[in-house]
């Protein structure tokens, strides 16, 4: 019975947060890496890191290693242009057609 209970309050803590967590969509990300390109506001880039991270995760437990890798490369793009100052709507545009492709 203990370990009945046990696993019925794993269950509930896991499942509230899974629903607490949204997923971001491919959609959602192409139209704020736009903002992020467009006026490269730091604060909408640096939540679009995060939300590419979150689908990142999402597409690699699906298998699906295309979008991963396409995703991962807009990341990286934004990244360096944040970290490194060297904005470049070029590189982040050239992400945006594979993430396209493959998700």
């Amino acid at each position: 019975m203990k370990c009945l209970t046990f696993l019925f309050l794993k269950f509930l803590l896991l499942s509230n947060f899974v629903m607490a967590e949204t997923i971001p969509t491919k959609s959602k990300i192409l139209k704020v890496s736009n903002h992020c390109i467009n006026d490269f506001q730091i604060q909408v880039c640096k939540e679009l890191v995060s939300e590419i991270e979150k689908l990142q995760l999402v597409v690699f437990d699906q298998n699906r290693f295309k979008c991963q890798s396409s995703l991962l490369g807009m990341q990286s793009a934004i990244i360096e242009a944040y970290f490194f100052k060297n904005f470049s709507n070029e590189r982040i545009s050239f992400m945006v057609p594979f993430v396209i492709k493959n998700c």
